[in-house]
C-alpha cells in the first residue's frame, strides 16, 4: 500500500512592526519513516507574498504552483502587482472548490502591499481567517502556548524571530512529527522576501 509524503509539521505566521514573519521547522515523513530532515515548508509566491504549506506535501506544492502560476497571469494582464487579500480569496476559491474532496493541507499566507500587512490562515475546505499570529499543523498546541503569553502587537521583526524560535524549538521537542535539522523563516517587508535557514538548537 503507497504511503503519501506527509509534513506532521509546525509552521508559525506572524505579524511584526514592520511586516511578516513566515516560519516552519523542517522534518517530513511517510508512516514511521522520516524521509526528509530539511523540507522547505516555507515558500514565495511573489515579490513581498508567501506560504507556509502543512499536510500532505503534493497537496500543498499543487497549491503553491497554481497561486504563483495565478498571480503571474494577473501581473501580465493587469500590469499590477496583486494585494495580499486578493491572493488569499484566490487560495480560499480553489480549496472551496475542492472542498467535497479536500486538498489535505492548511496553508497560511502572509504579505505586504500598498494596503499593509495582511496575514491569512485557511482550513482544508477553503475557509479564510485575518489573523495577528497563527500556529499550523501538528506542533501547534505547543506553539500556541508560547504565543498566547509572549506575543505582543507592533513587535519589531527581531523580537518576532526570537519568539518564532523559541516556539517552534518547543513544538520540536514535543512533537514527535516535527523537528529536523532546520527552521525556515521568511522576513518579508516592504523591501521585498527574504529566506533564512536556522539550526534548531
Amino acid at each position: 500500500m503507497e504511503t503519501s509524503m506527509k509534513s506532521g509539521t509546525t509552521t508559525i505566521g506572524m505579524k511584526c512592526k514592520d511586516g511578516v514573519l513566515l516560519a516552519s521547522e523542517s522534518k517530513a515523513g511517510m508512516g514511521n519513516i522520516i524521509t526528509n530532515k530539511e523540507v522547505q515548508k516555507v515558500f514565495q509566491i511573489d515579490d513581498r507574498i508567501g506560504v507556509t504549506i502543512a499536510g500532505l506535501v503534493s497537496d500543498a506544492q499543487q497549491l503553491v504552483n497554481m497561486l504563483k502560476a495565478e498571480i503571474n497571469l494577473y501581473k501580465l494582464e493587469s500590469g499590477e502587482e496583486m494585494r495580499v487579500d486578493a491572493v488569499a480569496s484566490l487560495l480560499s476559491n480553489i480549496m472551496y472548490a475542492r472542498r467535497l474532496f479536500p486538498y489535505l493541507t492548511q496553508m497560511v499566507v502572509g504579505g505586504v502591499d500598498k494596503e499593509g500587512t495582511k496575514l491569512f490562515s485557511f482550513d482544508p475546505t477553503g475557509s479564510k481567517m485575518e489573523e495577528e499570529y497563527v500556529s499550523t499543523g501538528s506542533g501547534s498546541p505547543f506553539v500556541y502556548g508560547i504565543l498566547e503569553k509572549d506575543f505582543k502587537k507592533a513587535m519589531s521583526m527581531q523580537e518576532g524571530k526570537e519568539l518564532t524560535k523559541q516556539a517552534i524549538k518547543s513544538a520540536a521537542g514535543r512533537d514527535m512529527a516535527s523537528g529536523g535539522e532546520k527552521i525556515w523563516i521568511a522576513e518579508i517587508t516592504s523591501k521585498g522576501f527574504r529566506l533564512n535557514k536556522d539550526k534548531i538548537k
